[in-house]
C-alpha cells in the first residue's frame, strides 16, 4: 500500500523524478521522461503495479520498517535515510545524477553500526503497471524488456528472481557501501554503460552545490526558499525548458473523490509563474531557457495559444482513463494525458506578458521575436478579451465571465504598454490605453458587488473566488483601495477553512457545480499564500507572517508541498510536490522579508 502523499521524498534528474517513500520504496518512476509511461506505479495501485524496496530485512507479514530519519544532503537532491533496528543503523542514500548518457536511479547502502541484513525487491513493471517485462541476464547484468524499453539493474550483490520479482537479500557492516542502479535505455540499442556510483554521486552533489550557490535570496526564510527553488529546478525538463506543474498524475485533490488530473505537462501559467520566482531569486538562466521553450511552442500561431503543452512543445495531450490501475487509496480514476489543454483560458495570456515584462527588466538579453509574440497576443484580446472562457481553474462545466480572467487580460495590455514606452516595441500606443481603461471599467462595474464591497468569482455571480487575491498584486488596484480590502476580508470569511486556509472557490451552495465536477477538496495552499501576501500588502504583516509561517508548517519534513491540504484529515492532497505551491511560498518569503515582517 502506498504511504501518505507527504511520506515521500522527490528525487530527479531534471528530465524525470521518482517518489521514494519513508519505509525506502520507491512507488512512482517515469523513464526517461516526466510524461513517459511508469515502471513503477504503485502509488496508483498496489505492490503488483511496480515498485523498488531497498531497506532493512522484515519478516515477509509485516510492514516494511519506517526510516528513523531522513535529510536532503545539504542544498541538495540527494536524499539520505537512516534506519535503527536491533542489530544496528544503516543508511540509504538515494538520488538521480543530472544526465549524462542514460538515466540512472542509484541507490547505495552504508553500514553505520553493527550488522544490519537487508533487502533489495525490484518489481518492474511497464506501461504503468500493466505489462510484466521480460527479466533476463546478459553479460553478467540484470535487464528487463518489454517493447522499446529496457531497463537494466546493477549491483555487486548475488540476485534471484521469486514472484516475478528480483530479489538481493545482503548484510551491511560499519564502512560497507553497496550500490544498486537501474538505467534505461531504447530496447534496441546496446547496453547502457556500467554504472559509477560514488563518482555520480560526487557529481550529483557539485552540481547542486553549484546551482544553489547563485541564489540571491538570504533572508530569514532562506532553507525554505532554497527548497522550493531546489523542488522547482527539479520539475525543469533540462532539454527544452519546459517546467511541469508536478511529476505526477492522478494524485487525488480528495481522498476517494474523482478530481485526479495529469500535472506532467507545461502549463503556461504555472511555467510563467515559476520562472517570475526564479528570475527575482537570481536564475536568469532558467528563465532564458523557458522563454526559448515559449518561443518554439508558440511558434507563428498565437492565436491558437494553449493553456498547457508536452514538455518538448507537443500540442496533443489527450486524455485517457488507466482502468487498471485503482487510484492512489482507491480514489479514481487515473488519468494520463490531459483534457483541459485545448480550453479557452483569457488569464493565461496575462501570466506570460507578466513574465515576459519581468525577464526584460530584469535585464535578460532582448529576443526581438518574444516581443513580436506580446504583441501578437495584445492583438488577439483586442477582439477575445470580453468572451467568457474556463479561467483559471479549468472549469469542465459553462464558460463564463470570470473577473480574475479579465484582470490578467488588463495585465497583459498594460505591460505591453510598459513595453512601448520603454521603446522596445512599436505599437498602437493610444489604442491599446483605451484597451486598458476599457477592461477596466468593465470588470469594476460587472465583476464588483457594491452591497457587499466585494470582487466576485464571475460577472452576475455573488459567489467568490481566492484567485480575485492577486487584484492588489498584478496592480490591477491599489492595496488601500476599499474594494480591494472588502474583497480580503470577504473570502476570509467566506473561503477559509477553520485552520484559516483558503479554499479556491465554493463547491457547494447556491452556484455548487461551477467545475462541473463531483466531490469537493482540500484548502490550496497557492491561494492561502497569496492571502499571506494580501494582507502584508494592506498592512496586516503580523497576521501575514502567522498565516504564512502556519503553511510552512504544513510542509512534510523535508520541505515539500502538494497542491492542496485535507483540513478535516489533516493531510497534504493532490499532485505532488506541486510547482504551484512552491512558487507563492517563494513569493510570499521575498515580500514578507522586504517588510521587516519576520519572526525572530
Amino acid at each position: 500500500m502506498a504511504g501518505r502523499i507527504e511520506d515521500y521524498a522527490l528525487i530527479g534528474d531534471m528530465q524525470t523524478a521518482a517518489l521514494v517513500c519513508r519505509d525506502g520504496t520507491v512507488d512512482w518512476l517515469c523513464l526517461p521522461r516526466f510524461d513517459s509511461h511508469a515502471i513503477f506505479a504503485g502509488l496508483l495501485g498496489t505492490e503488483e503495479h511496480g515498485f523498488w524496496r531497498l531497506g532493512p530485512a522484515h519478516a515477509a507479514d509485516a510492514e516494511p520498517p519506517m526510516a528513523a530519519r531522513r535529510s536532503y544532503r545539504g542544498d541538495s537532491l540527494i536524499l539520505e535515510s537512516e534506519w535503527d533496528t536491533p542489530r544496528g543503523t544503516v543508511r540509504v542514500t538515494d538520488f538521480m545524477p543530472p544526465r549524462d548518457g542514460a538515466p540512472q536511479l542509484i541507490r547505495i547502502v552504508e553500514g553505520v553500526t553493527g550488522r544490519v541484513p537487508m533487502r533489495s525487491a525490484l518489481r518492474m513493471r511497464f506501461s504503468y503497471g500493466r505489462v510484466v517485462p521480460w527479466v533476463h541476464k546478459h553479460e553478467g547484468r540484470t535487464v528487463a524488456v518489454a517493447g522499446p524499453d529496457s531497463v537494466w539493474f546493477d549491483t555487486p550483490c548475488e540476485t534471484y528472481g521469486k514472484a516475478l520479482t528480483t530479489y538481493a537479500d545482503f548484510t551491511v557492516a560499519p564502512g560497507d557501501r553497496i550500490a544498486f542502479t537501474i538505467s534505461w535505455e531504447p530496447s534496441h540499442k546496446r547496453p547502457p554503460a556500467l554504472p559509477e556510483p560514488e563518482q555520480a554521486l560526487e557529481a550529483t552533489e557539485e552540481f547542486w552545490r553549484d546551482w544553489v550557490d547563485q541564489c540571491t535570496y538570504h533572508g530569514p526564510y532562506r532553507e525554505a526558499v532554497v527548497r522550493s527553488l531546489i523542488t522547482l529546478k527539479a520539475l525543469t525538463y533540462a532539454p527544452t525548458g519546459g517546467i511541469v506543474a508536478a511529476p505526477t498524475t492522478s494524485l487525488p485533490e480528495e481522498i476517494g473523490g474523482v478530481r485526479n488530473w495529469d500535472y506532467r505537462y507545461t502549463w503556461l501559467r504555472d511555467a510563467a509563474i515559476t520562472l517570475s520566482s526564479l528570475l527575482r531569486t537570481g536564475y536568469r538562466e532558467e528563465a532564458r531557457a523557458w522563454r526559448e521553450w515559449l518561443l518554439r511552442a508558440v511558434a507563428g500561431d498565437p492565436e491558437n495559444l494553449q493553456i498547457m503543452y508536452g514538455i518538448a512543445g507537443e500540442r496533443e495531450l489527450g486524455e485517457a482513463e488507466l482502468d487498471w490501475l485503482p487510484g492512489y487509496e482507491n480514489s479514481g480514476p487515473v488519468r494520463v494525458g490531459n483534457g483541459a489543454a485545448h480550453q479557452l483560458q483569457l488569464d493565461v495570456y496575462g501570466e506570460v506578458t507578466e513574465a515576459l515584462h519581468l525577464a526584460h527588466m530584469t535585464g535578460l538579453s532582448r529576443n526581438d521575436y518574444a516581443s513580436l509574440l506580446q504583441l501578437k497576443l495584445i492583438r488577439y484580446l483586442e477582439d477575445h478579451w470580453d468572451q467568457p472562457d474556463e479561467g483559471i481553474w479549468e472549469v469542465r462545466g459553462p464558460r463564463r465571465h470570470f473577473v480574475h480572467s479579465k484582470v490578467m487580460a488588463w495585465v497583459a495590455v498594460d505591460r505591453t504598454i510598459k513595453l512601448i514606452e520603454s521603446g522596445d516595441a512599436d505599437g498602437p500606443l493610444e489604442k491599446w490605453r483605451e484597451l486598458r481603461d476599457d477592461i477596466h471599467r468593465d470588470v469594476c462595474e460587472k465583476g464588483y458587488d457594491k452591497e457587499r464591497n466585494t470582487f466576485t468569482q464571475s460577472y452576475g455571480s455573488r459567489e467568490l473566488d481566492a484567485s480575485l487575491l492577486l487584484i492588489p498584486q498584478m496592480g490591477f488596484l491599489p492595496p488601500d483601495d476599499k474594494r480591494v480590502i472588502g474583497t480580503i476580508e470577504a473570502i476570509q470569511r467566506e473561503l477559509s477553512t477553520s485552520d484559516g486556509f483558503i479554499l479556491r472557490y465554493p463547491t457547494s451552495g447556491e452556484d455548487a457545480g461551477v467545475d462541473g465536477l463531483e466531490g469537493d477538496e482540500g484548502a490550496f495552499l497557492a491561494c492561502s499564500f497569496w492571502m499571506a501576501d494580501d494582507l502584508a500588502m494592506i498592512g496586516r504583516v503580523d497576521e501575514a507572517r502567522k498565516l504564512f509561517e502556519r503553511l510552512l508548517a504544513l510542509r512534510n519534513d523535508l520541505g515539500l508541498l502538494a497542491e492542496e491540504w485535507d483540513p478535516r484529515l489533516q493531510r497534504q492532497v493532490g499532485n505532488f510536490p506541486q510547482a504551484f505551491s512552491h512558487v507563492p511560498l517563494i513569493d510570499t518569503a521575498l515580500r514578507l522579508t522586504a517588510s521587516g515582517a519576520y519572526g525572530g
